[in-house]
């Protein structure tokens, strides 16, 4: 959930703080006081377009701070390993958003500057904003699909998986063969490349982990002196009279000989006898040690050459030899796939064919899934319509195959365009008027309807978007009466499983909220201020009273209101 948001110099406001709670938080104040520009200043917070028009008049700066608080398996842990920003395990996430005088945008995520887009993705798996004037990803035709995917995900998982794996093969085996078959110029210079490559490879005669012994022997080489003080310092301090193993031996030979008195003796004595021979040899091996060693300084020569050799390869072919002989191993194959071209695109067809039709079953798994769960969300779509007096509206999910070229692999008689997400173009129809026709759903004219519509399909979507806040901005623009009091139970519905901001001059709606924020706009100095007060069950029933009357508060409006606000919790009562 956003857990606080802070700005400074941003419109109209010169600083403000407010601090977020869990449910449903509703937004009052007269046209003009600043609530929009609280709604506006959160989506610049999740990466919408800036301007310099939102600095403070006279101001160097704008600044947006919000910080977040999610579960552990939240999506924007994911963000975060992509983009390597650290989320903690207290899973509090600050997004910071700078506009500066000159139109400069500077972005950070935790701390870390990202770019705009970065600040974005993040903004998208934290905020979803939801606006009467706004383009909405559940009016937008491009994004159904996702929805649909999203609503029957628990079904769609382990298929999608499956699918995705046996399209990526298919995808990179259709790229190569794209590759090889059409600019005979380019293979002809990439042939030569490659041969040339190969030729400096196997002229370099590479033996595996040649790299690293050598690297071995120079280090000893380079220390020679060194080793050898070391080796003969710790065989003079072990050989010879009164040194480590003639002190060892007499030490034997005094507890070897009263061993027979006490078992434990005896022991000392045979661990004693055993650590003498250890030793003894080790001073053998000193000693050949010693005489094997010898400083050839031709040989370093020829390793440090050897040595800037294999560097200088490395710096083209890999970061080891090991790598260098992978990679000789890999042209050495393409090679041979480029010099006999016919024979392995024969190959590499027959093989594109075979995946393309595994892909095609993989994807009709798909397919038939999705067509059970639209004919679930188009039921679950129709009560909720019901609900918000739409019963006569009408809703159904399109599927429709994306059509492929000729050659395209084929779903019963006809060629198909796979996609990373399979054959199917997906749109959300719908009619409100018996009679007419389904419509694609952003065609739908009337606001009033749109606007529930919309909250229809939140209702559904906001169980599987896993999105921390849901921001409504007059959505409920265009509506009264029972339907006004539909809304407001849809949007306290959502808050149920989402945290919900909401900007609303209905006073069902904010009769609902569990946290009622009063925007004012006041002047000082000849400069506008925008202020928030939280407010108390009295002045709730006062601002009620305001929203359906105007400025004059009169007993009637204030008992109206204070029953507005008993019918509402009553409601919660119930949905609990």
């Amino acid at each position: 959930m956003l857990t606080e948001l802070s700005i400074r110099d941003f419109a109209i406001i010169d600083e403000i703080s407010i601090n977020f709670k869990e449910g449903l938080t509703v937004l009052t104040g007269e046209t003009g006081a600043g609530k929009s520009i609280i709604i506006d200043a959160i989506q610049l917070l999740s990466g919408g377009r800036g301007s310099v028009e939102y600095v403070r008049h006279g101001m160097k700066k704008a600044e947006i701070e919000g910080l977040f608080t999610v579960d552990s398996d939240h999506p924007v842990h994911q963000k975060g390993s992509q983009f390597g920003v650290d989320i903690n395990d207290d899973g509090m996430v600050v997004l910071h958003r700078t506009i500066t005088h000159q139109g400069k945008s500077i972005c950070r995520v935790n701390g870390k500057l990202v770019t705009l887009g970065i600040l974005k993705e993040f903004g998208q798996t934290l905020i979803d904003i939801h606006s009467q004037h706004e383009t909405q990803s559940l009016m937008d035709p491009d994004r159904h699909i996702e929805l649909l995917d999203l609503f029957a995900s628990s079904e769609l998982d382990t298929s999608m998986k499956e699918y995705q794996s046996v399209f990526e093969n298919y995808r990179s085996l259709l790229k190569r063969y794209k590759e090889l078959s059409e600019n005979e110029q380019e293979m002809a210079q990439r042939l030569d490349l490659l041969e040339f490559q190969l030729r400096e490879l196997q002229s370099a005669e590479l033996e595996p982990k040649e790299d690293e012994e050598l690297t071995e022997e120079r280090n000893k080489l380079m220390n020679y002196e060194k080793i050898y003080q070391g080796i003969h310092d710790a065989y003079n301090s072990l050989y010879g009279e009164q040194k480590g193993l003639d002190w060892l031996s007499h030490a034997m030979t005094s507890v070897e000989s009263i061993a027979d008195y006490d078992d434990r003796l005896s022991k000392m004595s045979e661990e004693l006898s055993n650590s003498y021979y250890v030793i003894e040899e080790m001073t053998f091996q000193l000693s050949s040690q010693m005489a094997e060693l010898e400083f050839d300084p031709e040989r370093l020569n020829q390793i440090e050459s050897r040595l800037n050799e294999l560097n200088r390869l490395m710096k083209k072919y890999g970061a080891s030899v090991e790598e260098m002989l992978e990679y000789s191993s890999r042209i050495e194959e393409e090679i041979d796939e480029i010099r006999n071209k016919d024979s392995h695109l024969s190959k590499m067809e027959k093989q594109i064919n075979e995946l393309g039709q595994d892909a095609v079953l993989e994807a009709k798994n798909i397919h038939d899934i999705r067509s059970k769960a639209s004919d679930t969300l188009s039921e679950y779509i129709h009560e909720e319509l019901k609900g918000l007096y739409l019963e006569k509206a009408s809703f159904a999910v399109d599927i429709q195959l994306k059509e492929g070229r000729s050659n395209s692999p084929e779903f019963d008689g006809i060629p198909v365009h796979l996609q990373f997400n399979g054959f199917d173009i997906v749109k959300f129809l719908i009619t409100t008027n018996p009679g007419e026709p389904l419509k694609e759903i952003h065609k739908i004219a009337s606001g009033g309807e749109m606007s529930r519509i919309m909250l229809a399909l939140k209702t559904i979507f906001s169980r599987h978007q896993g999105v921390t806040s849901v921001i409504f901005d007059e959505v409920d623009t265009g509506v009264s009466g029972r339907v006004a009091q539909a809304i407001a139970e849809k949007i306290h519905g959502i808050s149920i499983g989402s945290q919900v901001l909401c900007i609303s001059h209905l006073p069902q709606v904010a009769a609902m909220a569990d946290t009622h924020l009063r925007i004012e706009k006041r002047v000082d100095n000849d400069r506008t201020f925008t202020g928030v007060t939280e407010l108390k069950y009295e002045e709730k029933a006062d601002e009620l009273s305001r929203m359906m009357t105007g400025a004059e508060l009169t007993e009637t409006t204030l008992e109206h209101a204070r029953e507005l606000l008993k019918l509402a919790e009553k409601h919660k009562q119930h949905q609990i």
